[in-house]
């Protein structure tokens, strides 16, 4: 079987995926392929740190912007369409460069999980949403930690949406989403990846990265941008992504803005630890370390130097 290579930019929030991507991409003829779970919204461009035309520089970039933010969008969705993508990319000559901080997406596709969708029950899902409300998010966590400890270690307990589907799918199927989830690999990854993680060694630099991104995009219309939905949007899966949730208070007259964008700091930061402790379980990943990488030429040569290997 003759694979498609693809080579894979992972790595948290604020590290510098997208202008490592770029560079590659203009340098081994690539087009980019976004893993990001929010960057496939309309809207809230800012917030999501979608790359402006400009920054593009005339690279293709795929799966942004395409889907209604009143539109459900499931992993089984994305991975449709990023392998339509990747196979049309790879059939022109060119290289397809998979870039992005949402681990799921990104090992589901490396890996090929197939997944079969499982019926979505109204009733038990309205009545476990109930449950979530009466009992709280940590407690649904841990009833899921009893059928199924190997997914539930994997979720944060704001993750509501994806602990009630885990308990909702066992309730349909009698199997856990961990074992569905070794059904779904039977098949060979028709893919030769070669994968790159940034990252620093000093926690601190990327903490001290994500906090001037956060001023930075508050003076380039983030605010204005998130209160747009707040007026039109709210209920939208949108609606959750990171840097519109954390405004609400300042919306409602319950807090400044100085304090909601601390408090954006703050979950960003854990979000990024979130995305480092998913993507440091996979061993395929080689990692870059950014403060001790000096100069983007350098980076970029250190790139090449594994791409190399890979291919």
């Amino acid at each position: 079987m003759n694979k498609i290579p693809i080579i894979v930019i992972a790595g948290p929030t604020a590290s510098g995926k997208t202008a490592v991507s770029i560079r590659l991409a203009k340098e081994l003829d690539g087009e980019i392929v976004s893993a990001d779970s929010m960057q496939i919204y309309k809207g809230l461009d800012i917030a999501t740190a979608k790359p402006t035309k400009e920054e593009m520089q005339g690279i293709p970039h795929h799966l942004m912007s395409f889907v209604d933010n009143s539109e459900k969008f499931s992993v089984a969705q994305y991975l449709e369409k990023a392998r339509e993508v990747i196979a049309d990319i790879h059939q022109r000559g060119k290289m397809p460069i998979v870039v992005g901080g949402t681990g799921l997406y990104i090992s589901s596709l490396v890996d090929n999980i197939i997944f079969d969708e499982i019926s979505s029950d109204g009733e038990v899902r309205a009545r476990l949403t109930k449950e979530a409300e009466e009992i709280g998010n940590e407690a649904m966590l841990q009833k899921l930690m009893e059928i199924d400890e190997e997914t539930a270690k994997t979720l944060h307990p704001n993750n509501l949406t994806r602990i009630i589907r885990a308990l909702e799918a066992y309730e349909l199927s009698g199997l856990t989403m961990s074992e569905l989830k070794r059904r779904s690999r039977e098949e060979e990854s028709p893919y030769n990846a070669c994968m790159i993680g940034l990252n620093f060694r000093d926690r601190q630099k990327l903490y001290d990265r994500i906090n001037l991104r956060v001023d930075k995009m508050a003076k380039e219309g983030m605010v204005e941008e998130a209160f747009e939905f707040y007026k039109n949007e709210r209920g939208n899966t949108v609606c959750q992504a990171i840097g519109y949730k954390e405004l609400i208070p300042y919306f409602e007259g319950k807090a400044t803005l100085d304090e909601c964008l601390e408090t954006l700091k703050r979950e960003t930061r854990r979000y990024a630890k979130r995305q480092l402790t998913w993507f440091r379980r996979d061993e395929r990943i080689n990692w870059i370390y950014l403060d001790e990488t000096v100069g983007e030429k350098n980076i970029i040569d250190n790139c090449k130097k594994y791409i190399a290997k890979c291919f």
